[in-house]
């Protein structure tokens, strides 16, 4: 055990693997946290379409659209998604994504496409969240807000989804550390991420029991961190509630 540590410290510290470490640290929270934000941002368009009222033939196609694109990205694996993307749609689109560099910073196509398949799965996984919550907000406040003349999308931002944010607060925090571990997928289409690095690692010293163990750690270090920033959230929400 004692030469699989020195092993690990040697290609780590002195052979400077933590940099690249840090590059898949980076990348990782990198996908989680705007897969997250582009998911919300998906998701809370698709609650809204599928709470609205279908007395009109627009609500009900759109709401149709909306459950197969549901149904898709809730129905298939991660790393399937991944995978179309980058060597079925990309190609026949002839899209090539840009690589973003800015100094050392840089961002290559394999993120870029790991954030945007990301945002996509989120998307309808955070529209099933969204809408629970909306509909546990009371119907009467969507009817108040139409009665003193506002537009059904104008209620809907304004009244009924900040109240059905504090409900699934806990469950958008569940979200976004799924996505955290659900990174590890990306080495598929060659994104560097934290396990891609700590694989590395074991694969250039054919000793994989410590970078194993320590990437282990520092999964669960960042769903600790996260656990708490959404505990603290909800105190200050239940404390705002409370004042008012």
């Amino acid at each position: 055990m004692q030469t699989k540590i020195e092993t690990f410290i040697r290609v780590f510290i002195d052979e400077g693997g933590y940099r690249e470490v840090l590059v898949g640290l980076r990348n990782t929270l990198l996908i989680a946290v705007l897969g997250l934000l582009i998911g919300i941002v998906i998701g809370t368009v698709i609650a809204a379409i599928r709470v609205m009222p279908k007395y009109k033939r627009l609500p009900r196609v759109l709401d149709k659209i909306c459950q197969v694109y549901v149904g898709f990205f809730r129905g298939t694996p991660m790393v399937v998604q991944l995978l179309l993307f980058w060597y079925v749609l990309l190609p026949l689109m002839g899209v090539n994504l840009p690589a973003l560099s800015i100094g050392n910073f840089s961002i290559g196509p394999e993120v870029w496409a790991s954030i945007i398949v990301f945002g996509l799965n989120s998307g309808a996984y955070i529209s099933e969240i969204m809408r629970g919550g909306i509909l546990s907000v009371d119907y009467g406040q969507t009817e108040g807000g139409r009665s003193v003349g506002l537009s059904y999308g104008t209620t809907m931002m304004k009244i009924v989804i900040p109240q059905a944010v504090k409900n699934i607060l806990p469950t958008m925090g569940n979200e976004f550390i799924t996505l955290i571990k659900e990174t590890s997928v990306v080495s598929f289409i060659g994104a560097t991420d934290l396990y891609k690095t700590f694989n590395d690692m074991g694969s250039n010293t054919y000793e994989f029991m410590v970078p194993y163990l320590v990437m282990g750690m520092i999964y669960i270090v960042l769903v600790s961190v996260i656990a708490l920033g959404i505990k603290l959230m909800e105190r200050r929400l239940a404390r705002s509630d409370r004042n008012h």
